[in-house]
């Protein structure tokens, strides 16, 4: 599949005139918990020449394209991109934390992630993390039987809840390192652990029960982070002009 994924970077970069800075895994495989029929989700981040963003008009500002094989490849313009990172946008800062990097101008990977704990905003975060949360819990998780990966669908944005109330800082992309954090109980471990192994050998489409404990777990982990969320101060704007400077520099000559 790597092959596959290169091939469909490089084809990109030729058919529209860019180069791509990063692309790395984003989804259920980054994050650590992937079924053996998941799809691949690959994100990338590219930059037009110079003069492409000098026109009075803006031109389309994503690149798109499912593939074969269930992959599904799509790509942010680096001025897009840079406007949602000044938004504190969660998933452009997990793509560079993912495991797993496809394509990567260092220096370039190395300028957003400085720039990351300076532009993240713990309160937005956190109820961004919390809204997947209780999403995932209404649609997904209130019946008596449910799909084990949604459930991790659930703890993962769960887990990141817990991280910013902690720490005040972007959380881990791998639910792992989520999951290792000193403030995850050895108890809370454990289960996820066991649930965590069924998951691993289930189908997507696979359904079981609940241990009793967890649907009344959950629904205190929701209540809690509600009420976190809201003593969690603003921070104030960060300075924007250091985003100027990145597209100036990325931008071809």
């Amino acid at each position: 599949m790597n092959e596959a994924i290169q091939t469909a970077i490089a084809d990109i970069e030729r058919e529209h005139g860019v180069r791509v800075l990063y692309a790395a895994e984003s989804g259920s495989r980054a994050w650590g918990f992937a079924s053996p029929d998941s799809d691949y989700d690959v994100r990338f981040v590219y930059v037009h020449p110079r003069d492409w963003y000098l026109q009075v008009f803006e031109q389309r500002d994503v690149i798109e394209r499912m593939l074969p094989g269930d992959l599904d490849v799509s790509g942010w313009d680096l001025r897009k991109s840079l406007r949602l990172m000044a938004k504190c946008n969660l998933a452009f800062n997990e793509w560079f934390d993912s495991p797993i990097v496809y394509r990567a101008d260092e220096t370039f990977a190395a300028q957003i992630r400085e720039l990351i704990p300076a532009l993240f905003q713990p309160a937005r975060a956190l109820f961004h993390y919390l809204s997947m949360a209780s999403a995932t819990y209404a649609e997904h998780l209130a019946d008596d039987t449910v799909r084990l990966k949604k459930l991790f669908y659930f703890l993962r944005p769960i887990l990141a809840c817990r991280w910013i109330e902690h720490a005040r800082t972007q959380p881990p992309t791998a639910f792992s390192r989520l999951l290792a954090a000193p403030w995850v109980s050895d108890e809370e471990r454990d289960w996820i652990a066991d649930l965590e192994a069924r998951k691993v050998v289930a189908r997507e489409s696979d359904r079981e029960a609940l241990p009793e404990f967890v649907r009344p777990w959950m629904k205190s982990q929701l209540d809690h982070f509600a009420d976190i969320g809201r003593c969690l101060a603003q921070k104030s704007e960060a300075d924007h002009s250091l985003l100027d400077d990145v597209l100036r520099r990325w931008a071809i000559a």
